[in-house]
């Protein structure tokens, strides 16, 4: 596990190598802005990093990353809504065409949404992972009829649920609405499993997430 020093170690390898290979990509960058068609919201788990899931170039993708890959649905009460901000951003000001939310297997955030009402204390000290994972609240009494509150299936019945909840709560949001209406904005669920490294991606008419080709 890298600390600091290796991470400057890194960093003058990207000068070297990545940076100078690019530099025509990042001059164009630096010239014309970011124009990403495509935002990303995933996971802050150190495991499922979509710039390299996806192999792309930088400029390629607009990602946000939070725990278990969230979505709050929208609200107008004060606060700091840094999804909701990354949002608006991505869809009126970049107009992105297409919003992928990536779950993945083995996600802390959803195991502890399932197993935090065991808990006699909050997940963390200060409150904010507890909260955080309510958001999965309305999806944790189904799953644990189904499956109990541990155990790979349980946790993985959680993981896609997740995505679910994403993609349901995008739509609160006017402007995505409109948009996906308008067909100007598709809206995409996936699932990276870490075990094996393949990717599954979800048929909202069916419900079913399948291995991407």
């Amino acid at each position: 596990m890298p600390e600091f020093a290796e991470l400057l170690n890194g960093y003058r390898r990207f000068r070297t190598n990545g940076y100078a290979r690019q530099k025509a990509r990042y001059d164009q960058l630096v010239n014309e802005g970011q124009h990403p068609k495509l935002m990303i919201i995933g996971c802050s788990d150190s495991r499922v990093d979509p710039a390299q899931i996806f192999d792309v170039d930088p400029g390629e993708i607009f990602v946000v990353r939070n725990v278990a890959a969230l979505v709050p649905p929208r609200e107008t009460t004060p606060g700091q809504h840094g999804v909701s901000a990354a949002l608006e951003f991505a869809v009126q000001f970049l107009q992105v065409r297409q919003i992928v939310v990536m779950g993945h297997g083995l996600c802390g955030g959803c195991k502890a949404a399932l197993t935090q009402e065991l808990n006699d204390q909050p997940l963390g000290k200060g409150g904010f992972i507890t909260n955080w994972v309510r958001l999965l609240d309305e999806v944790r009494d189904p799953i644990a009829a189904e499956f109990g509150t541990q155990g790979r299936l349980a946790e993985r019945a959680m993981e896609l649920a997740a995505v679910k909840v994403s993609l349901a709560n995008l739509r609160t949001f006017p402007i995505v609405r409109e948009r996906e209406k308008n067909g100007d904005l598709t809206l995409r669920g996936t699932f990276f499993a870490i075990s094996d490294g393949v990717l599954h991606l979800l048929d909202e008419d069916s419900g079913e997430f399948s291995p991407a080709d």
